[in-house]
Protein backbone atom coordinates (compact mmCIF):
# COMPACT_ATOMS: atom_id res chain seq x y z
CA UNK A 1 0.00 0.00 0.00
CA UNK A 2 1.31 3.66 -0.96
CA UNK A 3 2.91 5.45 1.67
CA UNK A 4 0.61 8.27 2.68
CA UNK A 5 2.15 12.18 3.29
CA UNK A 6 1.82 13.17 7.06
CA UNK A 7 -0.33 16.31 6.61
CA UNK A 8 -0.20 16.58 2.84
CA UNK A 9 -3.56 18.98 3.38
CA UNK A 10 -1.57 21.41 5.32
CA UNK A 11 1.77 21.25 4.53
CA UNK A 12 1.78 24.73 2.58
CA UNK A 13 0.94 26.75 6.34
CA UNK A 14 3.80 25.12 7.52
CA UNK A 15 7.02 26.57 8.70
CA UNK A 16 10.17 25.73 10.56
CA UNK A 17 10.68 27.41 13.76
CA UNK A 18 14.14 26.13 13.82
CA UNK A 19 15.96 23.63 15.67
CA UNK A 20 17.85 24.43 18.76
CA UNK A 21 15.55 24.91 22.00
CA UNK A 22 16.17 27.29 24.42
CA UNK A 23 14.39 28.89 27.36
CA UNK A 24 11.30 31.23 26.88
CA UNK A 25 11.20 34.75 28.40
CA UNK A 26 8.74 36.24 30.61
CA UNK A 27 7.56 39.57 30.62
CA UNK A 28 5.17 41.10 33.55
CA UNK A 29 4.86 44.85 33.80
CA UNK A 30 3.05 46.55 36.46
CA UNK A 31 0.56 49.82 36.16
CA UNK A 32 0.52 51.97 39.38
CA UNK A 33 -3.13 53.72 39.32
CA UNK A 34 -4.11 56.84 40.88
CA UNK A 35 -5.06 55.04 43.87
CA UNK A 36 -3.41 52.89 46.28
CA UNK A 37 -4.11 49.68 44.34
CA UNK A 38 -1.19 48.07 42.15
CA UNK A 39 -2.66 46.82 39.31
CA UNK A 40 -0.63 44.06 37.10
CA UNK A 41 -0.61 44.33 33.49
CA UNK A 42 -1.20 41.00 31.80
CA UNK A 43 1.26 38.62 31.65
CA UNK A 44 3.06 37.55 28.22
CA UNK A 45 5.18 35.11 26.80
CA UNK A 46 7.65 35.53 24.35
CA UNK A 47 8.36 32.77 21.78
CA UNK A 48 11.58 30.82 21.13
CA UNK A 49 12.57 28.59 18.71
CA UNK A 50 11.70 25.00 19.35
CA UNK A 51 8.47 26.26 21.16
CA UNK A 52 4.93 24.67 20.55
CA UNK A 53 1.98 26.30 22.22
CA UNK A 54 1.91 22.77 24.47
CA UNK A 55 5.10 23.35 25.65
CA UNK A 56 4.37 26.88 26.58
CA UNK A 57 0.91 26.02 27.96
CA UNK A 58 2.80 22.96 29.98
CA UNK A 59 5.58 25.10 31.55
CA UNK A 60 3.50 28.58 31.91
CA UNK A 61 1.14 26.05 34.02
CA UNK A 62 -1.86 28.42 31.65
CA UNK A 63 -5.56 27.82 32.82
CA UNK A 64 -7.16 25.67 30.10
CA UNK A 65 -4.30 24.48 28.57
CA UNK A 66 -2.68 25.18 25.15
CA UNK A 67 -5.99 25.38 23.98
CA UNK A 68 -7.16 28.19 26.29
CA UNK A 69 -3.31 30.00 25.20
CA UNK A 70 -4.59 29.47 21.26
CA UNK A 71 -7.99 31.02 22.01
CA UNK A 72 -6.29 34.18 24.02
CA UNK A 73 -4.16 34.77 21.00
CA UNK A 74 -6.95 34.28 18.11
CA UNK A 75 -4.74 31.17 17.00
CA UNK A 76 -6.25 28.81 14.47
CA UNK A 77 -5.48 24.81 13.66
CA UNK A 78 -2.37 24.30 12.33
CA UNK A 79 -1.50 26.70 15.71
CA UNK A 80 2.43 27.54 13.76
CA UNK A 81 3.43 29.96 16.36
CA UNK A 82 6.82 32.15 15.53
CA UNK A 83 10.30 32.47 17.04
CA UNK A 84 9.76 36.40 18.60
CA UNK A 85 6.48 36.19 18.60
CA UNK A 86 4.46 37.59 22.26
CA UNK A 87 1.87 35.47 23.31
CA UNK A 88 -0.59 36.73 25.83
CA UNK A 89 -1.28 34.27 28.95
CA UNK A 90 -4.66 33.55 29.61
CA UNK A 91 -5.65 35.53 33.26
CA UNK A 92 -6.32 33.35 35.79
CA UNK A 93 -3.26 31.24 34.97
CA UNK A 94 -1.04 30.98 37.93
CA UNK A 95 2.09 32.63 35.58
CA UNK A 96 0.08 36.11 35.66
CA UNK A 97 -1.20 36.31 39.35
CA UNK A 98 1.40 38.58 40.59
CA UNK A 99 3.38 41.43 38.67
CA UNK A 100 6.83 41.04 40.76
CA UNK A 101 7.15 37.13 39.31
CA UNK A 102 10.87 36.85 37.56
CA UNK A 103 12.38 34.04 35.71
CA UNK A 104 10.80 31.62 37.96
CA UNK A 105 8.57 30.17 34.97
CA UNK A 106 11.50 29.92 32.91
CA UNK A 107 13.53 27.77 35.26
CA UNK A 108 10.29 25.61 35.42
CA UNK A 109 9.88 25.34 32.00
CA UNK A 110 13.97 24.12 32.16
CA UNK A 111 13.36 21.83 34.97
CA UNK A 112 10.08 20.19 32.91
CA UNK A 113 12.24 19.72 29.91
CA UNK A 114 15.04 17.89 31.81
CA UNK A 115 12.81 15.86 33.96
CA UNK A 116 11.20 14.78 30.86
CA UNK A 117 14.22 13.71 29.13
CA UNK A 118 15.55 11.92 32.49
CA UNK A 119 12.47 10.31 32.94
CA UNK A 120 12.70 9.07 29.50
CA UNK A 121 16.09 7.95 29.15
CA UNK A 122 16.08 6.23 32.89
CA UNK A 123 13.42 3.41 31.86
CA UNK A 124 14.95 0.79 29.28
CA UNK A 125 12.42 0.04 26.08
CA UNK A 126 12.96 -2.42 23.29
CA UNK A 127 14.45 -1.04 20.20
CA UNK A 128 11.29 -2.49 17.82
CA UNK A 129 8.10 -1.06 16.94
CA UNK A 130 6.59 -2.08 20.67
CA UNK A 131 9.33 -0.28 22.43
CA UNK A 132 9.30 2.87 19.83
CA UNK A 133 5.68 3.01 21.23
CA UNK A 134 5.89 2.73 24.52
CA UNK A 135 8.71 5.32 25.16
CA UNK A 136 6.73 7.72 22.96
CA UNK A 137 3.71 7.46 25.10
CA UNK A 138 5.71 7.81 28.38
CA UNK A 139 6.59 11.02 26.54
CA UNK A 140 3.67 12.63 25.51
CA UNK A 141 2.06 11.52 29.16
CA UNK A 142 4.40 14.27 30.82
CA UNK A 143 3.52 16.41 28.16
CA UNK A 144 0.09 16.21 28.55
CA UNK A 145 -0.18 14.64 24.58
CA UNK A 146 -3.35 12.61 24.27
CA UNK A 147 -3.08 9.25 22.37
CA UNK A 148 -3.40 5.62 22.61
CA UNK A 149 -0.88 2.94 21.74
CA UNK A 150 -3.89 1.14 19.21
CA UNK A 151 -4.27 4.67 17.34
CA UNK A 152 -0.73 4.93 17.20
CA UNK A 153 0.06 1.45 15.62
CA UNK A 154 -2.76 1.59 13.54
CA UNK A 155 -1.32 5.03 11.48
CA UNK A 156 2.28 3.77 11.64
CA UNK A 157 0.96 0.71 9.73
CA UNK A 158 -0.86 2.28 7.57
CA UNK A 159 2.15 5.16 7.18
CA UNK A 160 5.13 3.35 6.78
CA UNK A 161 4.45 -0.27 7.74
CA UNK A 162 6.57 0.37 10.62
CA UNK A 163 9.56 0.87 8.76
CA UNK A 164 11.55 4.34 10.85
CA UNK A 165 13.49 4.40 7.37
CA UNK A 166 10.69 5.09 4.95
CA UNK A 167 10.46 8.38 2.40
CA UNK A 168 7.88 9.08 0.47
CA UNK A 169 10.06 10.19 -2.97
CA UNK A 170 6.90 11.05 -5.30
CA UNK A 171 4.59 12.92 -3.73
CA UNK A 172 4.13 16.68 -4.29
CA UNK A 173 5.94 17.29 -0.65
CA UNK A 174 9.26 15.47 -1.67
CA UNK A 175 8.54 17.59 -5.26
CA UNK A 176 8.85 20.41 -2.65
CA UNK A 177 12.32 19.34 -1.45
CA UNK A 178 10.42 18.33 2.18
CA UNK A 179 9.94 14.39 1.60
CA UNK A 180 7.40 12.50 4.04
CA UNK A 181 9.60 10.38 6.84
CA UNK A 182 9.64 7.77 9.61
CA UNK A 183 7.63 5.89 10.99
CA UNK A 184 4.77 8.42 10.53
CA UNK A 185 5.53 10.22 7.47
CA UNK A 186 6.37 13.35 8.62
CA UNK A 187 7.76 16.44 6.91
CA UNK A 188 10.83 18.29 8.25
CA UNK A 189 9.07 21.50 8.51
CA UNK A 190 6.17 19.40 10.67
CA UNK A 191 8.61 18.32 12.69
CA UNK A 192 10.58 21.13 13.86
CA UNK A 193 7.35 22.85 14.22
CA UNK A 194 5.79 20.23 16.88
CA UNK A 195 9.13 18.49 18.05
CA UNK A 196 8.97 17.26 21.71
CA UNK A 197 11.52 18.00 24.14
CA UNK A 198 12.82 14.65 25.78
CA UNK A 199 13.67 13.47 22.24
CA UNK A 200 16.22 13.64 19.51
CA UNK A 201 16.14 16.15 16.68
CA UNK A 202 16.59 13.25 13.99
CA UNK A 203 13.13 13.29 11.74
CA UNK A 204 13.73 9.41 11.79
CA UNK A 205 14.71 8.67 14.82
CA UNK A 206 11.94 6.44 15.57
CA UNK A 207 10.51 7.98 19.25
CA UNK A 208 10.92 11.50 17.94
CA UNK A 209 9.48 10.90 14.79
CA UNK A 210 6.18 9.58 16.67
CA UNK A 211 5.99 12.07 19.25
CA UNK A 212 6.32 14.89 16.99
CA UNK A 213 3.79 13.40 14.99
CA UNK A 214 1.07 12.81 17.93
CA UNK A 215 1.77 16.39 19.13
CA UNK A 216 1.08 17.86 15.38
CA UNK A 217 -2.28 15.12 15.73
CA UNK A 218 -3.12 16.52 19.03
CA UNK A 219 -3.37 20.22 17.77
CA UNK A 220 -4.89 19.70 14.65
CA UNK A 221 -7.05 16.83 15.19
CA UNK A 222 -7.64 16.54 19.06
CA UNK A 223 -5.39 13.12 18.62
CA UNK A 224 -3.82 10.53 16.93
CA UNK A 225 -6.48 8.47 17.85
CA UNK A 226 -8.91 10.56 15.59
CA UNK A 227 -6.88 10.20 12.77
CA UNK A 228 -8.01 7.04 10.64
CA UNK A 229 -6.65 7.99 7.07
CA UNK A 230 -4.28 9.83 5.18
CA UNK A 231 -3.25 13.29 6.81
Amino acid sequence: MPIAAFNRLTRTRLVSTGCAVAIGTFALTGVVSTGTAEAASPSTYTVQSGDNLTSIANAEHVAGGWQALASANNLTSPYIIQPGQVLNLPSGSPSGSTATATATPAVAKTSSSTATAQTASSTTYPNNLDGWIRQSLAIMAQNGIPGSYNGIYRNIMRESSGNPNAVNNWDSNAAAGTPSEGLLQVIQPTFNAYHVPGTSWNLVDPVANITAACNYAYHVYGSIDNVNGPY
